[in-house]
């Protein structure tokens, strides 16, 4: 009497799941585009910052394949280089039919309120190496408005680093601040601060902490203030040119 063999065949559905999966991943990286890439990398960058952002993340929030993303960035290098030309996209140039003192205040401005929608940018706004090019643009901008209006090209240079110096500090200050408003600030004053100020040991600070919250002091006006010496002090050393 013969053996009887059973053969087994596979069951053909049995990798159906993966292929489901496989399928319905291209229909969600169909959706990508290098645009909605960057787009939600600033996104998250500005809700999370940019330390924790990876490719794997950003691919999770876009719901699509960490490889997808190497269609559309090379690396992460690359994001963040299409990132910072998202932020010195949003910055406002010097205007070209106005004096270059006002110019530059415009454009001082745009980037204090750029900077502090995307706090994140402001340790990279210097960094890449490969810049894009919003971020050529708005230099060539700037680098025209000081050149135009008579400085020298190793005089622009220094007036160009001074403002930027000035923006960027300022603006790195301002986003480590504990409180966002003037009164927030004076809560802060006379609840946490002058506490801690007993007037025989530091009397200057509790005068000018008292003084700062009966007059209704709000930080934000510091950086108009500082903005115009700036201007002030750089003007002579253009006309002198």
């Amino acid at each position: 009497m013969g053996v009887q063999r059973t053969i087994v065949k596979p069951f053909k559905g049995a990798r159906r799941p993966v292929a489901a999966r496989e399928q319905r991943q291209v229909a969600s990286d169909a959706g990508l585009s290098k645009q909605r890439v960057v787009v939600e990398a600033v996104r998250l960058a500005d809700r999370e910052g940019v330390d924790g952002l990876s490719m794997r993340r950003l691919a999770g929030s876009l719901g699509a394949g960490a490889m997808s993303l190497y269609h559309y960035v090379a690396s992460k290098e690359e994001l963040l280089d299409a990132m910072i030309d998202v932020v010195f996209e949003e910055i406002e140039l010097p205007p070209e039919k106005t004096d270059w003192q006002s110019a530059m205040r415009r454009r001082a401005v745009s980037a204090r309120q750029v900077l502090a929608r995307h706090p994140w940018a402001i340790g990279l706004m210097e960094s890449r190496t490969s810049p894009g090019p919003a971020n050529l643009r708005h230099r060539e901008a700037v680098t025209a408005c000081l050149r135009r209006a008579g400085f020298p090209v190793v005089m622009a240079t220094h007036a160009n680093w001074l403002l930027d110096s000035y923006v960027y500090g300022f603006a790195l200050q301002e986003a480590s601040l504990p409180f966002d408003t003037a009164d927030e600030l004076a809560d802060m004053t006379e609840d946490v601060f002058l506490p801690q100020l007993p007037p025989d040991e530091f009397p200057y600070l509790n005068e000018s902490a008292a003084a700062l919250v009966a007059a209704g002091y709000d930080p934000a006006e510091e950086f108009i203030f500082g903005l115009d010496l700036v201007l002030a002090a750089l003007e002579p050393l253009r006309a002198s040119a």
